[in-house]
Formats: structure tokens, sequence, C-alpha cells
């Protein structure tokens, strides 16, 4: 969650006996669909029964998780879930929340400083000039291949691709690597 959506109340959500449920900020309904991409973009939200005012804000949080794990890749390993259950009476059952909490937090912090490091190190453009890079390589080995592929007729040589630049022995590594790369590819075209 962002620093701004932090100290704000959370937006109050109210789910009727009809299983719908009612966005108050907006005045609107909304769907677990609409709830998960909230939770995504950092939007605190909870989640009262209209009829009693209970909170049922980890409930819709389970269900938003058991519909993702349906419908989508899933993310939690079986082994994990199995270990979980067990977790279920047992007498850390109380540390788990607090655990599971850090742990995430802890990852979410790596995951940032990881994003960061690499932005710092590369540079904006890094994502950009690598798919380039692979692009011409993947049209290289495509011309290899499939003479005629990349428009040239199979008697013309296929140019290299540019790598993207590096240090000077990475670099020379890799001209090295292409070039005996090349060589075989020409000895297959032939």
């Amino acid at each position: 969650m962002d620093d701004a959506a932090a100290g704000a109340e959370p937006v109050i959500i109210k789910k009727y006996a009809n299983r719908r449920l009612y966005n108050t900020q907006s005045s609107s309904y909304i769907t677990l669909e609409d709830l998960s991409r909230m939770t995504r973009n950092g939007i605190d939200f909870q989640v009262l029964d209209a009829k009693t005012g209970a909170d049922i804000t980890h409930a819709i949080l389970t269900q938003i998780i058991m519909e993702e794990e349906a419908s989508g890749e899933q993310m939690l390993p079986i082994s994990f879930l199995r270990q979980l259950i067990a977790m279920y009476g047992n007498s850390m059952q109380s540390l788990m929340p607090h655990y599971l909490e850090a742990t995430m937090e802890n990852f979410r912090n790596n995951q940032r400083k990881i994003q960061e490091t690499w932005t710092t190190s590369m540079g904006p453009d890094a994502f950009a000039k690598l798919a380039e890079s692979n692009m011409a390589m993947f049209k290289a080995a495509a011309g290899a291949f499939m003479p005629g592929a990349n428009g040239k007729t199979p008697a013309e040589p296929t140019a290299a691709p540019k790598p993207a630049p590096t240090s000077g022995d990475d670099l020379e590594a890799l001209k090295a690597q292409m070039a005996a790369m090349q060589k075989k590819l020409d000895e297959l075209g032939k």
C-alpha cells in the first residue's frame, strides 16, 4: 500500500444477503474482481456484512485468493497449502499471521530494492535495449534457419546482431561466441 493510502480511511464495502457487494464511496455495486483490482492498486477497504455490521474482510480476501487460484496461474504450491492447513489448531497458530506478514513485507522490500538497483545500474532504457538486442539475434537465427525469411536470398550472409554495450572483456567474449554461432549457422545453412 502506498503512503498516501496508508493514512486514509478504508473504503467501506457492504455485502448484502444476495451476495452483492456495494461500494459506499462510489455508491455502486462492485464485484470480487473490482476488490482484487483495488487491492493491487493499494486501496484499503473493509467489507462489512450489511445486516449485522460484522467485519468480513478476511473471508472476502480469502475468497478472492481462492478464485485467483482456481481461474489463473496458481501461486500457492500444494506443499505450502498442506503445511498451512496443518498449522490450524497447532500451538504455533497464533504466531503464523505475524510471521507470514513479516515475510511478505520482507519479500516486497527486497523486490523493490532489486528493481531500484536494476534501474540505477542499467538505466531506464535497459529493457528496451535488451529487447532490441534479443530481437536482432532472433532475426539473425531465423534468417540462418529459414533462408529468405528476413528478405535476403540464401546466398546473402545474414548480419550479426549488435549486442548491447557491456564492459570490454564481456564484449570480446560475446563477439567470439557470436562469431562461433554464426559459423555454425552458416555451415548448417549449406
